[in-house]
C-alpha cells in the first residue's frame, strides 16, 4: 500500500506543471507518438487471406479445421471415420458439440468479416485510404463472398447486410434471408470482376497477394467459378436466375487449369498456431483413432475390389496405407458410427483402428502444407451438370468431355501438397477407360466425383452433398445421438445469439 501511496503521489506531483498550459499543449503530451492510427488495407488484406484458409488474424487456426471441418463435416460425408467418442469427433455419430455447431460463425464474423468491412471503409468515402487499393478492394469482395457464401450454406439464415458493423454502433445485426444473400453475392461478384483492372494504380496488391502474386485474370477466373458454383447451388429451387448466372460465369471465364485453383499457401513460423495449417494442427493435437471412411476406401478401390486394375490413383494419395501395409488389396476403410467395442465385435476380436484401417497422407499434414480453397475440376463437373439439366448457355463441349476433364483435373492437382503425388495422363487414360462415362447415370457420376474431389475441403463436400444426395450415404444411428438416423444438413446457430440477438433470431 506504501508503494501505491508512492505512485498516487508522484503522479500529482507530475500534473502540477501542466496546470499553466494551453489546451494543444495538453492534447501533445496526451498523444502516443508510438500508436498505429492508419494501417495499411493492404496488411489487412493480407490476415484475409490468411483467414480464408482459418489461419492468420482469427489465431486458433486449428480450432475451426478441428471442430467442424475434420470434426463434423469429414464424418458427415464419411470420408472419415473413428471410434472416437470424444466431442472433438462429434461428426461420427452425430453428437451436439457447441463448439463444433459455433466455430465458423466464431472465427469468420470475428476476424474475417470485420476485417474486411474494415478495408471496404477506409478506402471508400471519407477513409484514409478513399480511392486507394482498386484491386485490393476487387479481392477483398470475392473473399467477401467465400466467406458468406459458407456461412450461408451452413446456418441458411444470417446476419449479412448489417453484419461486422460494430465499430459503426450496429451490435445486434438483422438476419438476412438466403435468398437475398445469394442474389447479393452474385452481384458482388459480378462487381469484382469488372473492377480488377491493370489500370488501376498498382496500390502494393501484387506483393500483398500471396495466392495468385496479383494475377488479374486468376482473380477474375476465381471470381466466375465462385459465381459458377453458387448459381449450381441455387438451380434446385430456381433454376431460371441460376441459368442466368452461369451464362455469365461462362462469359466471363471460369477455371480451366489446375494453375489457376485458389490455393493459400502457409508455413511452420513464425509459431504455434500461427501461419500453420489448421489440419496439421488438428491432427498433431489428437488423432482420437480416425482413420479414412470404409465408403471413401471403397470407392477408391472401384467397381471390383479384389483387383487392383480398376482403382483411382487417388488411393494412395489421400491414404498413406496402414501400419507399413501399401498393397492395395489389403486396404480398408472403417465403418462410420462405432466405438471401440463395436468396432471389435465387428472384426471378431479386439482391433487397433491404426493397424487394420487406411490412414490419412500425412503429407496433407505437414505444418506448412497448402490449403486448396477451390480447384477448376469443380467448374468442370458443374459446367457438365448444367449441360445435362439444361441450365445456362455458352458452355463448350459436351457433359462427358467435361466430366472427364474434371476426372483428369481432381486427380492431377495434388502435387501443391508432395511432388509424389503426381498422376500421369496415361494413368487418368486408364481409369476412365476402365471406368467410363454412363449417360444414363451421368448426374450420379458427376456428383460422386465433385464429392470425392474436395478430400480435405470437406466442408464444401458436405455442402455439396446436400445439394445433390450423391453418394447415397447410409447414416449412422449410434446411441445418444442428436440426429439419430439422419445426416445433419445444417449447422446450429450459436447458443448466445438467443440470449444477445434474441428479437432478430426469433424475426
Amino acid at each position: 500500500m506504501k508503494y501505491l501511496n508512492k505512485i498516487v503521489l508522484s503522479a500529482a506531483a507530475l500534473m502540477l506543471p501542466f496546470a499553466a498550459c494551453d489546451t494543444e499543449t495538453l492534447q501533445d503530451y496526451n498523444l502516443n507518438p508510438q500508436a498505429l492510427n492508419e494501417v495499411n488495407m493492404n496488411f489487412v488484406f493480407n490476415g484475409v487471406l490468411l483467414d480464408a484458409a482459418t489461419n492468420g488474424m482469427a489465431g486458433d487456426n486449428w480450432y475451426l479445421n478441428w471442430r467442424t471441418n475434420a470434426g463434423y463435416c469429414s464424418y458427415f460425408i464419411q470420408h472419415m471415420s473413428t471410434t472416437g467418442l470424444a466431442l472433438n469427433d462429434a461428426g461420427d455419430k452425430y453428437f451436439d458439440n457447441e463448439e463444433g455447431w459455433t466455430a465458423p460463425w466464431d472465427f469468420w464474423y470475428g476476424s474475417m468479416v470485420k476485417n474486411m468491412r474494415a478495408i471496404f471503409k477506409e478506402t471508400g468515402p471519407g477513409g484514409f485510404e478513399e480511392g486507394r487499393r482498386k484491386n485490393t478492394v476487387a479481392a477483398t469482395k470475392v473473399l467477401w463472398v467465400l466467406t458468406f457464401h459458407r456461412l450461408t450454406d451452413f446456418y441458411n439464415n444470417i446476419p449479412y447486410t448489417e453484419a461486422g458493423l460494430g465499430t459503426q454502433g450496429l451490435f445486434f445485426p438483422k438476419y438476412d434471408r438466403q435468398r437475398d444473400i445469394y442474389l447479393d453475392l452474385l452481384q458482388k461478384l459480378e462487381e469484382a470482376a469488372n473492377e480488377f483492372s491493370a489500370s488501376n494504380p498498382d496500390d502494393g496488391f501484387a506483393g500483398t497477394d500471396f495466392v495468385y502474386n496479383g494475377d488479374l485474370t486468376k482473380w477474375r477466373k476465381f471470381a466466375y467459378s465462385l459465381m459458377l458454383r453458387l448459381a449450381m447451388r441455387m438451380s434446385n429451387v430456381d433454376q431460371a436466375t441460376a441459368g442466368a448466372w452461369v451464362t455469365k460465369a461462362i462469359q466471363g471465364g471460369v477455371m480451366t487449369s489446375n494453375d489457376d485453383n485458389f490455393v493459400i499457401p502457409l508455413a511452420d513460423a513464425p509459431g504455434v498456431w500461427v501461419n500453420q495449417n489448421g489440419l496439421s494442427r488438428a491432427f498433431v493435437e489428437g488423432n482420437h483413432g480416425r482413420t479414412i471412411s470404409k465408403t471413401m476406401i471403397d470407392f477408391l478401390k472401384g467397381t471390383n475390389l479384389n483387383d487392383p486394375a480398376d482403382d483411382d490413383p487417388r488411393l494412395f494419395i489421400f491414404s498413406e496405407g496402414f501400419d507399413g501395409n501399401t498393397n492395395p488389396l489389403d486396404q480398408e476403410g472403417m465403418p462410420n458410427g462405432l466405438d471401440q467395442a463395436m468396432l471389435d465385435d465387428l472384426m471378431g476380436g479386439p482391433t487397433i483402428p491404426r493397424q487394420t484401417f487406411s490412414q490419412i497422407n500425412g503429407k496433407f499434414l505437414q505444418l506448412d502444407e497448402p490449403y486448396i480453397i477451390m480447384n477448376a475440376a469443380e467448374s468442370y463437373f458443374l459446367k457438365a451438370e448444367a449441360l445435362i439439366r439444361g441450365i445456362g448457355s455458352g458452355i463448350s463441349g459436351t457433359a462427358q468431355e467435361n466430366y472427364e476433364q474434371g476426372v483428369s483435373h481432381a486427380m492431377t492437382m495434388w502435387t501443391v501438397h508432395d511432388e509424389s503425388f503426381e498422376v500421369s495422363p496415361a494413368e487418368v487414360a486408364t481409369y476412365l477407360s476402365l471406368n467410363p462415362y454412363d449417360p444414363a447415370k451421368g448426374l450420379e457420376m458427376i456428383y460422386t466425383q465433385l464429392w470425392a474431389s474436395k478430400f480435405i475441403n470437406w466442408w464444401e463436400s458436405w455442402s455439396d452433398w446436400r445439394r445433390t444426395g450423391y453418394p447415397v450415404l447410409v447414416p449412422t444411428n449410434y446411441p445418444g445421438s442428436a440426429s439419430p438416423g439422419v445426416i445433419p444438413r445444417r449447422l446450429r446457430y450459436p447458443i448466445r445469439e438467443s440470449a444477445t440477438n434474441q428479437d432478430n433470431l426469433q424475426a
